[in-house]
């Protein structure tokens, strides 16, 4: 296939990338002045502006992340705006750390243009992520402390 890569093969390259753990190739994917909202993180910041943050995060999930991903149940929507998709899918989650196997829901609106991901809005099932992490009494310490 050659030319820029539509909406759709971006989202995929994504999700391929993320679940093989190849967190140092992501921010390639997106444009310099992207700007990503992870709508539902319950704690820390929900936005996340230009390539290099990106690639900050991306790798600080990489040395991080005791979580192996499978994606299952993939739908990608096309939407009336050729720039914009709507995936939806389920991470099959091993968390290294607590042993523990679990599903963890999620959708994302990404707006591609000329092959790169210009915006994405983020929406992960952060309350399976904790449980299954065995963090939740520091999510409920933490959101105890937020001023949101």
């Amino acid at each position: 296939m050659s030319g820029t890569p539509t909406p759709r093969e971006v989202f995929h390259r994504l999700l391929d990338g993320i679940t093989a753990g190849r967190f140092s190739d992501l921010g390639a994917l997106y444009a310099e002045d992207a700007v990503v909202e992870t709508v539902f993180e319950p704690v820390g910041p929900r936005r996340f502006e230009g390539r290099a943050v990106l690639e900050e995060r991306f790798a600080a999930v990489a040395e991080r992340s005791p979580l192996a991903l499978t994606a299952a149940n993939v739908v990608v929507r096309e939407t009336d705006d050729p720039e914009v998709v709507v995936a939806e899918w389920d991470y099959r989650v091993h968390h290294r750390t607590t042993g523990r196997s679990f599903g963890c829901a999620n959708i994302q609106v990404l707006r591609v243009r000329d092959g790169l991901i210009v915006s994405s809005r983020d929406f992960h099932d952060h309350l399976a992520l904790a449980v299954g992490g065995g963090a939740l009494p520091q999510l409920v310490a933490a959101l105890g402390n937020d001023d949101r």
